[in-house]
């Protein structure tokens, strides 16, 4: 295998592969960038979609520059080998030059590639990039530029201090660079924010302007930075070879140029979610079919037990469901929740007995006056019944007056009786609940004793009916798909999430099944 930490082995990966690949014979000192092949081909591929080339287009004449081309002059060879395309190639370092101008000598492409030294001192930030490239020729208009920018912007940055995610593992390459190569005022965002106000004067004495970036960071402040300056055209792609990552970013003020689609975000695959679940053992299903036979139901088999207890809950909660076709030894509902039925009952009731409390009532004084009251009637009653045998008739005439006082003062009685009576249901309903948890699944339409409100009512007959799309509300909370299944003696019940607000509610509502089967079993 190759060590890429040994600058002697890249350089010489480097040479082989221009060699066999393109027929270039290059030369490049360890002391300075050894850039990877592929890398380099995929910006090259890039541009050609930028610029619209094809490979009928080899006779017409495309004109490019290169900002900064390295002692490889990698960019332009590639350019010129592949497409034909005229390079004027720009460097600032001294060696870099000498080795590039070399290398465009012994590849026989000096007619294509014109190269132009011109001195930029980096630290000098009024020094401009493109302007003193393009000043002796005003009339060309060039097709492209391109742009490989030093990346750092100090040395503590270029030895990855303070700048590196610890998470991210090391460089598995060496870094060959020279100071003027891998290092400027500002790093990569500073320099390309020079090239961007360049190009705010030159405008349309090129097609298209474009960097690579070596920091994803800097692709969202450069693209806002041409938004601000009010730049027509721009796009971005994404190069990635094995580990490494690169971005691009290209600008044009031509309204006629075709803008290459930027890459849709790629969705990481998310894992098939595991939906909710929750078991039912054998020895509670038997006791669920007890209770299920105790009222009637024709459930025979296990998942049939299950599936009907679950129905019931659901229906009690008002939440829709409805069966859906299934594979064989499972049922399958539907379910659409409107409305979060199935959490904070038990504090609903409190506030409901807490109602009754504040209802207003007489005083001790005033209801022993009236009980007093009462026995003293039905004793002057009972003496004149004794006194004055009735007939039907009399009866009917006599009593009236006083039978209307009776009905009278019972009611206010009876009012006051019933409100102690409710109240002291209620009460009994709570603590029930505490020590035994809710029982309505046990009792069913069979308790007479807590008499179903008229919306309740209206809901259940509503929630018996088959559902229909049409009238399923818009505004829904929840919507998945139960499972029940067998699993040796057990049953096993999943909940799989469809669509909703919040994936939690279908959780607080697995839990809230489980806990009332649980219940119910308890009871």
């Amino acid at each position: 295998s190759l060590n890429f930490k040994d600058p002697e082995a890249v350089r010489a990966l480097t040479c082989t592969l221009l060699k066999e690949d393109f027929g270039l014979t290059i030369d490049i000192p360890v002391e300075r960038l050894i850039p990877t092949v592929p890398l380099r081909l995929n910006y090259i591929h890039w541009v050609e979609d930028l610029i619209g080339h094809q490979d009928a287009d080899k006779q017409v004449l495309r004109r490019g520059i290169d900002i900064g081309t390295g002692a490889s002059c990698i960019y332009p060879l590639l350019g010129a080998t592949l497409n034909g395309w005229y390079f004027l190639a720009t460097e600032v370092d001294d060696m870099c030059f000498n080795y590039a101008k070399k290398n465009v000598e012994q590849n026989n492409l000096s007619d294509l590639i014109k190269d132009s030294c011109f001195l930029l001192v980096v630290k000098v930030p009024q020094k401009t990039l493109l302007m003193d490239a393009l000043k002796e020729e005003s009339e060309i208009v060039y097709d492209f530029c391109m742009c490989n920018p030093p990346f750092f912007a100090n040395q503590l940055e270029a030895k990855a201090i303070n700048s590196r995610n610890p998470r991210r593992p090391p460089p598995s390459s060496v870094n060959t660079g020279g100071i003027t190569e891998i290092m400027a005022e500002g790093g990569e965002l500073e320099f390309v924010k020079r090239i961007i106000h360049d190009s705010l004067q030159l405008k349309k004495r090129l097609r298209w302007y474009s960097c690579m970036l070596g920091k994803k960071c800097s692709l969202a402040p450069l693209k806002e930075e041409l938004r601000i300056q009010g730049v027509p055209k721009v796009t971005h792609t994404e190069f990635c070879q094995g580990r490494t990552m690169r971005w691009a970013l290209a600008w044009s003020f031509y309204d006629d140029v075709q803008v290459p689609s930027p890459p849709s975000k790629r969705r990481k695959l998310e894992k098939p979610r595991k939906p909710m679940t929750f078991i039912v053992l054998g020895s509670t299903v038997k006791e669920l079919s007890i209770k299920a036979a105790a009222m009637g139901w024709d459930a025979v088999e296990a998942i049939d037990v299950v599936r009907a207890w679950v129905e019931k809950i659901l229906t009690d909660l008002k939440v829709q469901h409805k069966r859906v076709p299934c594979g064989k030894d499972e049922v399958s509902l539907f379910v659409t929740a409107i409305e979060n039925s199935w959490i904070h009952l038990r504090r609903k009731k409190r506030e409901k007995i807490r109602q009754l409390r504040e209802l207003p009532r007489a005083s001790e004084d005033v209801l022993q006056a009236i009980e007093e009251e009462k026995n003293s009637q039905k004793s002057v009653s009972n003496n004149s019944d004794r006194e004055n045998p009735k007939t039907e008739d009399s009866e009917m005439g006599f009593m009236a007056p006083d039978e209307d006082v009776h009905l009278t003062t019972g009611d206010e009685l009876m009012e006051e009786s019933s409100v102690k009576e409710e109240h002291r249901e209620h009460l009994k309903e709570e603590e029930t609940e505490t020590q035994s948890g809710e029982t309505s699944l046990g009792k069913g339409s069979g308790n007479a004793e807590e008499e179903p409100c008229p919306s309740e009512e209206a809901s259940n007959l509503t929630a018996g009916k088959e559902q229909s799309p049409k009238e399923t509300s818009r505004c829904f909370l929840l919507k998945c798909l139960m499972n029940v299944k067998k699993e040796g003696s057990d049953i096993l019940v999943e909940m799989h999430w469809v669509e909703g607000q919040n994936r939690d509610l279908m959780n607080q509502l697995c839990t809230y099944l489980r806990n009332q089967i649980l219940r119910l079993v308890a009871s």
